[in-house]
């Protein structure tokens, strides 16, 4: 236990030093004898000259100074005391004599107290042991200063890093919604004007587009052919609207495998099943504030259907071995391009479930029913896949649009990209008409068979040409990925800037 100074039990020290100066030997030895009695470390010093050495090499806490002494008296020590040691230092005058002035001018010099002499034990104890209690609490009050000040100090770091943070968000945000807009872009539809094209369904797209932009909490079913472009009409609705800095989750409801359906959509706690070792977020938690689109919802194993309904009315679900519900802010995009309300009626599909998600429906027209859009849409692709490569965008005749128009597009939007990319690489950048066209086309939709002698199986020239054979493999390998040049290359071997670098003047 820490020592204490008899008859002050509140006051515990950690074995305090206190420095006596008097030229006196005998006062020396008085007060050192009564400090030591109570447990105080004594200093003594027998002239100014010795004190302030002994204060610039050791710290101690309290000074007991005589006011009269040779050479330099106890004023002047005083003074130089405080100088080296700061002015935190108590200093408790000793003094023969108590007049006034004396007085006025120890305290002037820095003193804190005074004791008059002839010594007394009980009067030095007390007023050492108060203004050690004094010198202690100020340390404290400077030390709890210097913790609030670095408190202060990391709070503020905090708040900036905070800041920082969030601005990074909101960049990573506007980066997002950039890319997300990039890719509208590769399928024709900028989000600020809608789908590319002229034809009143189009036009009646994106006004329904934009009027679902201010409505965040509405389910959206959107309907349409495989490569019409389902899911960025569901991009441009979540990215275009008050949801658009929360995440959009895409899921592919036919392939998710039926024995773990509802694990990945509501999420399980550990040790809810057999390998589940750790707590695990499913897609409506993770797509928290934002969207969840649900893309081949017709596909839905009809199990899950029930509880999915449950989360949609009143966003709340329960993780699978949990007995606590979690409640979620989740807005529902789902697209099929089945006929999900003939489903609903024939019971394949949960009616209630199906009115819950067509909230709000929208069509995506095939491209078929609106070929007025085709010479648009295949233009704006023909020079976006020139910038992308950096080649000369070539003269697109009026028969190649033509050509255009006169097919079918089985596979819509999608399938007028891979055409015009396929037409830009075979090009090489020159001139682009009808035969170059129709050599693109699939020839089962066409009736055409210019692409026929692409068709994978064909024999390779009989002329070892190592030209001919390359462009024999790269006719094959767009043949049999229906003109789609990414996984023609990376059948290849290739990387894809490599179709457009070959024949690029």
């Amino acid at each position: 236990m820490s020592p204490q100074l008899p008859g002050h039990p509140q006051l515990e020290l950690e074995r305090p030093k206190v420095l006596i100066v008097d030229d006196v030997l005998d006062n020396l030895e008085v007060l050192g004898s009564i400090l030591e009695s109570a447990g105080i470390d004594v200093l003594a010093a027998p002239s100014g000259e010795v004190a302030l050495h002994i204060v610039s090499q050791i710290e101690v806490d309290l000074v007991l100074l005589d006011i009269l002494m040779p050479v330099m008296d106890g004023l002047s020590v005083c003074k130089k005391l405080l100088e080296v040691s700061g002015s935190a230092l108590p200093v408790i005058f000793i003094s023969a004599k108590e007049d006034t002035d004396t007085l006025v001018e120890a305290f002037s010099a820095g003193g804190v107290d005074y004791i008059t002499k002839p010594i007394q034990r009980g009067e030095v104890l007390a007023r050492v042991a108060k203004h050690l209690e004094i010198a202690r609490l100020s340390r404290e009050l400077s030390r709890q200063n210097r913790e609030l000040t670095e408190i202060n100090r990391k709070l503020a770091e905090q708040i900036e890093r905070r800041r920082e943070a969030e601005d990074k968000l909101a960049t990573a945000g506007e980066k997002l919604t950039l890319i997300n807009d990039q890719e509208a872009d590769r399928w024709g539809l900028p989000s600020s004007s809608g789908f590319v094209g002229v034809s009143s369904v189009i036009q009646t797209l994106s006004a329904d587009i934009r009027r679902l932009h201010a409505f965040a909490n509405t389910n959206v079913l959107i309907t349409g052919e495989s490569g019409s472009g389902k899911e960025l009409v569901a991009r441009a609705i979540h990215y275009g609207g008050l949801r658009k800095r929360g995440t959009f989750l895409a899921v592919n409801c036919s392939a998710i495998p039926a024995e773990i359906a509802e694990s990945l959509f509501f999420g399980h706690v550990r040790g809810a099943f057999s390998g589940a070792s750790n707590d695990r977020k499913g897609y409506f938690e993770l797509a928290d504030k934002g969207t969840l689109f649900l893309d081949e919802i017709a596909d839905l194993p009809l199990p899950l259907q029930a509880k999915l309904l449950r989360a949609l009315e009143d966003g709340s679900f329960l993780p699978v071995g949990s007995n606590h519900e979690r409640r979620v802010d989740v807005r529902v995009l789902a697209a099929t391009n089945a006929d999900l309300a003939g489903r609903a009626s024939s019971g394949a599909f949960r009616q209630d479930l199906y009115f819950r998600l067509a909230q709000y429906a929208v069509h995506v027209p095939p491209l078929r029913e609106r070929p007025e859009d085709i010479p648009l849409l295949a233009s704006h692709f023909f020079r976006l896949f020139a910038q992308e490569t950096r080649i000369p965008l070539p003269t697109i005749r009026e028969d190649a649009l033509e050509a255009l128009k006169g097919y079918s597009f089985p596979g819509n939007v999608r399938e007028l990209k891979n055409v015009t990319e396929r037409a830009l690489i075979s090009c090489g950048g020159q001139e682009i008409g009808r035969a170059e066209i129709v050599a693109c086309l699939n020839p089962r939709a066409t009736g055409q068979s210019g692409v026929g002698r692409a068709a994978l199986g064909a024999e390779l020239p009989t002329t070892l040409n190592l030209n001919a054979v390359k462009e024999q493999l790269i006719s094959q390998a767009l043949a049999q990925t229906q003109g789609n040049v990414t996984a023609a290359a990376r059948m290849l071997g290739v990387h894809r800037s490599w179709f457009y670098r070959r024949k690029s003047p």
